[in-house]
């Protein structure tokens, strides 16, 4: 037990230090990236060093595994150098055994990262996607999900006679949309003026996005800056309405997966199909944002099987380079399986759990094929 500990207080101390230098160098990156993307807006060093730090933080989350295999091929390296790995072997401990310490370290460290970190991470990029737009002062657009139905908020413009152009807002409710987000039922229009408030409301039985407008079916619309707005009413069969947004944005503005966090995701997933929305994308985040933990616990595997063991000259680089081309190739069979389950070829479960079982089981195999001769 004290051994086990031992070991596993290494490869934490290893964790952290190793993130700690990814961390900075992300910020570095970040920053200089900030300065350029917004250079005309003059928002300053102080300015992009914010935006960083809080950009960073989905990066440095998306990147963990990676730095657990490197915290397992550097915690192992260093055993073996200092013949701490061959006094423990010669004690009699199993492969197995040696490897479970830091397994079960990191297991726990993804257990955090999961409930800890992804709310921490899903927080910053909401911050960071509101101080964009506020930076750019577009409008942007909003989507959000109700008891009351489906809300969205859209830029308007408009041009003048005599060709001056006005920015105002468009606020829409609906009751329910397709799964594409290319139509919605029950909607109304709350169109806002700049320093007016509301000028019109309009009523649809349908909306249909189209490019570059929303085509209305039903329609009835009021004036609101006349007294008596339902006296001036207008009834039309159809009507259509200047937008910029898209099916893509719309999706997108519910919230990427990673931004809503995972305690919430459950909730948010009933919300989007009860709204009609497809919640293929969050179901399979959720799956493997559960998988997280065992994940890293694989990546510890991985990097045992080609460096736990007593290593010398040049051989040990390539199995260094081995163990880190192993633990890349089952981050990119990871985020392979993602792209299969939001498309819908395989189940979410499947995609979020499939990729670290097996490649848990094929390192124990290997360990036992090594520990057997």
């Amino acid at each position: 037990m004290i051994l086990s500990a031992y070991v596993a207080r290494r490869f934490l101390r290893t964790l952290l230090m190793i993130a700690a230098i990814f961390a900075a160098i992300l910020f570095l990156i970040d920053i200089v990236e900030q300065i350029r993307r917004f250079s005309g807006e003059g928002i300053g060093l102080s300015g992009a060093a914010g935006l960083s730090a809080l950009n960073i933080a989905s990066s440095f989350y998306s990147i963990l595994p990676l730095i657990t295999v490197l915290a397992g091929i550097a915690l192992f390296l260093n055993l073996s150098r200092s013949s701490e790995l061959v006094a423990i072997r010669a004690s009699g401990r199993s492969g197995i055994r040696v490897l479970a310490a830091p397994a079960v370290a990191a297991a726990l460290a993804g257990i955090l990262a999961v409930a800890i970190m992804n709310p921490v991470v899903a927080a910053t990029t909401k911050r960071y996607d509101d101080a964009v737009t506020r930076i750019r002062s577009d409008g942007g657009q909003t989507v959000s999900l109700g008891d009351s139905g489906v809300w969205l908020r859209q830029a308007l413009r408009s041009r003048a006679a005599d060709g001056t152009e006005t920015l105002g807002q468009v606020v829409i409710r609906a009751t329910r949309a397709n799964p594409e987000a290319t139509t919605l039922y029950d909607a109304t229009f709350m169109v806002f003026a700049p320093d007016q408030g509301p000028i019109r409301r309009i009523d649809a039985a349908e909306a249909h996005l189209q490019r570059g407008a929303w085509l209305l079916n039903d329609v009835k619309e009021w004036p609101l800056t006349d007294p008596n707005p339902e006296a001036t009413a207008r009834t039309i069969q159809t009507m259509n309405l200047p937008t910029d947004l898209t099916a893509a944005r719309i999706r997108d503005s519910f919230g990427r997966p990673e931004a809503v966090p995972v305690w919430q995701l459950p909730a948010f997933i009933n919300g989007l199909e009860r709204a009609g929305f497809s919640a293929q994308r969050h179901r399979v985040w959720f799956q493997m944002e559960l998988a997280r933990p065992l994940l890293m616990a694989a990546m510890v595997a991985i990097a045992a099987v080609f460096t736990m063991r007593h290593m010398r000259g040049r051989k040990m680089g390539m199995l260094v380079l081995g163990a880190f081309g192993c633990g890349i190739g089952l981050f990119f069979l990871r985020n392979l399986a993602q792209v299969l389950g939001e498309n819908g070829e395989i189940p979410a479960a499947l995609a979020g759990w499939a990729p670290p079982i097996v490649a848990l089981l094929f390192a124990l195999g290997a360990l036992l094929r090594l520990e057997d001769g």
